[in-house]
């Protein structure tokens, strides 16, 4: 996610450098062959550019509205994982029967399992988010394209430390059998939240919790399923490709046809105004490809890039909170954002 208030340049150059720069290339060659060459036959009227122009723009428009759509989506999603771990949390400390059959420590024990166990389970869910889908960017065919985006996430990795822990955090917070089970389950999330209904099955078995109150925590459980699985369908289905691909064609034709429109028109105001359309046809360029770009990361909100749902700062905010509900002094640090990006 980035966090400076305004897009900086070397943002803005990290997104659409490399196409700035054919952009840049393509409309100064048409300049060049209309002023030099006198290839007055390839210009095309301005009306069908302005056209095909107003149709990209509804196109890219409707796009992004649907990217934005997903990410508020995501965000909210893990907006509710924080709510609904706190109050789980807090259920588990508040609700107990007297019972001297049941020691403190073995309780508290009890208690602190299920935590720590839930927190593995935030870390998990997120690693399972972050393995590449094939129609994401970091995964793209093009050579090119896959160098800058796997350079853009291992500069994220660089600059949070934490970012690739995972393994770490569930030996931390799983015990050494459970943390081995993670090879033997193809989605390693599910399986936790399964093991804390048994946990929580058994306390209300031994008479720790009343029938109600195991309720009401498989209630907080079941919802947790439910934003894992609101959270996978994000992931695993794609925005339609169709929408997507067609935006794409849309726009590289548009910035094609852009020079042949402008430079006729600009000719008008004499030799020099052949000129003066290179930085303009550039400017209209750049903000079309600026538009196609910004929908085009944000529909994929798990993708391990600065463009995300900031999943690592939110588990480190409810492990803190999980933490000093167990009355643990000895929290970590939270998660601050790097050279404009939290992750």
């Amino acid at each position: 996610m980035i966090t400076t208030k305004y897009v900086n340049y070397k943002q803005v150059l990290n997104l659409s450098g490399m196409h700035l720069i054919w952009i840049s290339a393509w409309c100064t060659l048409i300049a060049i062959l209309f002023h030099f060459f006198h290839w007055q036959w390839m210009t095309i009227p301005w009306v069908p550019v302005a056209l095909i122009g107003t149709a990209e723009a509804f196109l890219v428009g409707f796009k992004n509205n649907q990217a934005y759509d997903r990410l508020w989506e995501a965000r909210k999603i893990w907006g509710g994982i924080v709510n609904s771990s706190r109050s789980f949390a807090s259920m588990i400390y508040a609700f107990n029967i007297d019972n001297e059959e049941i020691g403190t420590f073995d309780l508290e024990d009890r208690r602190k399992k299920i935590i720590y166990r839930h927190i593995a389970w935030l870390y998990q869910f997120r690693e399972q988010l972050l393995i590449p889908t094939e129609w994401e960017h970091i995964s793209a065919e093009e050579e090119t394209h896959h160098n800058i985006n796997q350079r853009r996430n291992r500069l994220i990795k660089a600059g949070f430390p934490d970012y690739s822990r995972t393994p770490l955090f569930l030996n931390k917070y799983l015990s050494e059998e459970e943390a081995e089970l993670q090879s033997e389950y193809k989605n390693f999330a599910t399986h936790l939240i399964s093991q804390q209904a048994k946990e929580i099955n058994e306390l209300k078995n031994i008479g720790a919790i009343s029938e109600f109150n195991q309720m009401q925590l498989q209630n907080s459980l079941n919802e947790f399923y439910g934003f894992q699985g609101q959270a996978e369908r994000i992931k695993k289905f794609p925005s339609p490709r169709q929408f997507a691909s067609t935006a794409f064609v849309f726009n590289v034709l548009f910035i094609l046809l852009l020079p042949l429109g402008l430079v006729n028109e600009f000719e008008k105001l004499g030799d020099w105004g052949i000129w003066t359309s290179i930085p303009f046809c550039i400017i209209i360029g750049w903000i079309y490809i600026i538009m196609e770009l910004v929908g085009d990361y944000s529909e994929n909100p798990f993708a391990g890039l600065m463009f995300d749902v900031p999943m690592l700062s939110i588990c480190r905010t409810i492990e803190i909170d999980l933490l000093q509900m167990a009355g643990e002094t000895d929290l970590p640090e939270p998660i601050s954002s790097k050279n404009g990006v939290l992750v």
